[in-house]
């Protein structure tokens, strides 16, 4: 039976961005279509929005209901939870040790090649047990809630080995199961080829198709399967056998494309019709092409190009016009992107992408929902879906990447509950 009460209203809402609208990913003009309603209110009742728009409209809407509990905005601007949807959240160690080679001109790749990069973060994976990585994750969760992210993707892939990934999955779930965020799994077992393969990388591609991708499926521990496509790391023909086996077993597909050198990734993620192709500094015209038409949404990482001080970025701008839809995230990871700030994320599409603040928000919220496959049920504010929405302590979508440096949260709801409030995890 119904009831006959909304469990939280939040009113006095300054302006409220929804992003109703278009139910597909949003490409072109429509990504500057971000639904915002000035002087707004979301009704809530058992975790979902029953009721959203103007204020007096949604008054109405409720009148004669009991109301539990009631949240004044007071004049702030009001946003869907933000989605991170490209993380490397669960991992041993860290890597400042590297920020010297990088200040002396030595390369990401380079710096794979010797052993470090990725491989350094493999190592500290192994040695870590179950509960450190849990704890080491929870503290970054803990830090992008506060942010005001409330669904974020996670990847696996510094493990390598089949007892390394699943351990690493492992926490993922637990953490899905017990933070206030919602994780979404992705196995990235080829992330990069381990030491013990190196000179036999075909070797280790069979592990990942014959062992790891039908044990990791058995398990139920991810919904995705992601393969970084690169020089020196996996080829396109690798990529493709490993995606290609990942798609016959159920798992949504993801690639790694054309980040440093162009390798065709974007193209091959056009071919199989991956749900999103990330990175993209190096993607051709033909590329993205291939992603329009297969519907593929381009994840972005600007906090990445920004960190590896890279001259070049993703062209945004050029994906947006050609009607690729658009995403951004943080690549959170100890290496390339040591940021969970979506924020500052927020900041750098519009600095060094060249997307407007309405872009952006469109980026982070009902797109980001679509390169994860949860569109359906976060990502706008709509009754129906899921009650994730973040407070700011501003009065517009402008000031968020404008006055960068610092959090501008002021509370999260999370599935109808404040779980974030005058920027305290509550």
């Amino acid at each position: 039976m119904e009831k006959n009460t909304i469990d939280l209203l939040v009113h006095n809402i300054g302006l409220l961005v929804t992003m109703q609208g278009k139910q597909e990913a949003r490409t072109g003009k429509e990504m500057s279509n971000v639904g915002a309603i000035e002087k707004g209110a979301v009704a809530v009742r058992d975790g979902k929005i029953v009721a959203v728009g103007r204020e007096e409209e949604v008054r109405a809407q409720i009148a004669g209901l009991a109301i539990e509990e009631e949240l004044d905005a007071k004049g702030k601007l009001v946003t869907p939870g933000l989605i991170d949807p490209h993380t490397h959240l669960v991992h041993g160690g860290s890597r400042e040790h590297e920020l010297d080679l990088k200040l002396k001109g030595v390369s990401y790749l380079d710096i794979l090649a010797q052993g470090g990069g990725i491989l350094s973060t493999v190592r500290a994976t192994r040695q870590a047990t179950e509960e450190e990585l849990f704890t080491k994750a929870k503290g970054s969760l803990d830090i992008m809630l506060l942010h005001g992210t409330t669904t974020v993707e996670a990847k696996s892939g510094y493990g390598l080995t089949l007892e390394d990934e699943i351990k690493q999955l492992r926490v993922a779930k637990k953490l899905n199961e017990s933070h206030p965020v919602d994780l979404v799994s992705t196995f990235m077992g080829a992330h990069a080829v381990p030491l013990e393969y190196k000179e036999r990388p075909s070797g280790y591609v069979d592990v990942v198709i014959q062992e790891m991708l039908p044990e990791v499926k058995r398990q139920g521990l991810a919904e995705f399967c992601d393969v970084f496509c690169e020089h020196g790391v996996f080829t396109v023909e690798q990529s493709r056998q490993i995606l290609i086996a990942a798609k016959e077993l159920g798992f949504g597909i993801k690639i790694h494309a054309d980040e440093i050198e162009p390798m065709g990734g974007a193209q091959l993620a056009g071919e199989l019709g991956c749900i999103s192709a990330e990175h993209l500094l190096a993607a051709s015209d033909e590329g993205f092409e291939a992603m329009q038409r297969a519907g593929t949404v381009a994840v972005c990482l600007p906090a990445t190009s920004f960190n590896l001080r890279l001259k070049k970025h993703a062209r945004a701008r050029t994906m947006i016009e050609m009607g690729v839809p658009v995403a951004l995230s943080t690549d959170y990871n100890p290496g390339s992107s040591p940021t969970e700030s979506i924020q500052l994320v927020m900041t750098l599409g519009c600095l060094n992408l060249g997307m407007t603040p309405e872009e952006v928000i469109t980026a982070i919220t009902i797109n980001a929902a679509h390169a994860i496959g949860k569109a359906n049920t976060i990502g706008s504010l709509e009754a129906g879906k899921q009650a994730d929405l973040v407070i700011f302590n501003a009065s517009n979508l402008a000031y968020l990447p404008y006055h960068f440096g610092i959090n501008h949260v002021n509370t999260v709801i999370k599935n109808g509950n404040i779980v974030v409030f005058d920027g305290k995890l509550c």
